[in-house]
C-alpha cells in the first residue's frame, strides 16, 4: 500500500482526535489505542505514525472537546444576539438538558473527563483542562458571582444525574440545579 498525502495524513490525525474527543468522554482516557484507531476506521499501526503517544493524543483530544464547548458558548451567544444573561441562561438551560445527560461523547469535556484528569491523563492534558474549567466559569460569571459556583452545580449536577440515570432521581437533579441557578441568573 502507497504512502498517503500530507493532507490526507493531516484528515486522518483530525478523524482520530475527533474520535478519541467523543470516546474519552463516553468511555474515559482509558480506551484503547486499539479501539481509538478502529472508531477511526484506520489500524493501531497509524497511530505511532500521528502521534508520539496515548498522552499526546488525550491532551489533543481534550483541546478538542473544549474548543467544541467555546463553539457552543458562541453559538448561545449568537442565539441570543448577544445578551450574555440570556446566552449563559441558554447555556444552563442545554447543560441540565437530558439531551445533554444522554450524550456525554458530544458533552462537556468539564464533567466528562473530571474523573480521568484527577487521575493522571498527563501534564499536557491537565494543562488544558484546568484552563478550560477557568474559561467556562469565567463566561458563567455574573457581576455579582465568579463562576465557580455555578460551575460545580453545572458540573456535580449532570455527574449525579448521569450516575444516577434510568431513575426518578435522574430527572429530579437536573430540575433541581435548573430551579437554583435559574434563580441566581
Amino acid at each position: 500500500m502507497g504512502r498517503v498525502s500530507q493532507a490526507q495524513a493531516q484528515e486522518n490525525r483530525k478523524r482520530v482526535v475527533a474520535n478519541a474527543s467523543r470516546l474519552f468522554r463516553e468511555q474515559g482516557t482509558g480506551v484503547s489505542v486499539v479501539d481509538l484507531m478502529k472508531s477511526a476506521g484506520m489500524t493501531q499501526g497509524g497511530f505511532y505514525k500521528q502521534f508520539a503517544s496515548k498522552d499526546a493524543l488525550v491532551g489533543e483530544a481534550t483541546v478538542h472537546a473544549f474548543a467544541q464547548l467555546e463553539a457552543r458558548r458562541a453559538a448561545e451567544l449568537d442565539a441570543h444576539d448577544g445578551r450574555r444573561d440570556a446566552a449563559r441562561q441558554g447555556m444552563i438551560d442545554h447543560y441540565l438538558s437530558t439531551r445533554h445527560r444522554d450524550n456525554a461523547g458530544d458533552g462537556c469535556p468539564t464533567a466528562a473527563l473530571a474523573a480521568d484528569m484527577a487521575r493522571d491523563a498527563g501534564d499536557a492534558a491537565h494543562d488544558v483542562y484546568i484552563e478550560g474549567v477557568r474559561d467556562f466559569a469565567q463566561w458563567l460569571a455574573t457581576d455579582d458571582e465568579d463562576g465557580l459556583a455555578r460551575l460545580a452545580t453545572l458540573v456535580g449536577a449532570l455527574l449525579l444525574a448521569r450516575a444516577t440515570n434510568g431513575s426518578p432521581l435522574s430527572d429530579e437533579i437536573l430540575h433541581a440545579a435548573h430551579a437554583a441557578l435559574s434563580d441566581d441568573s
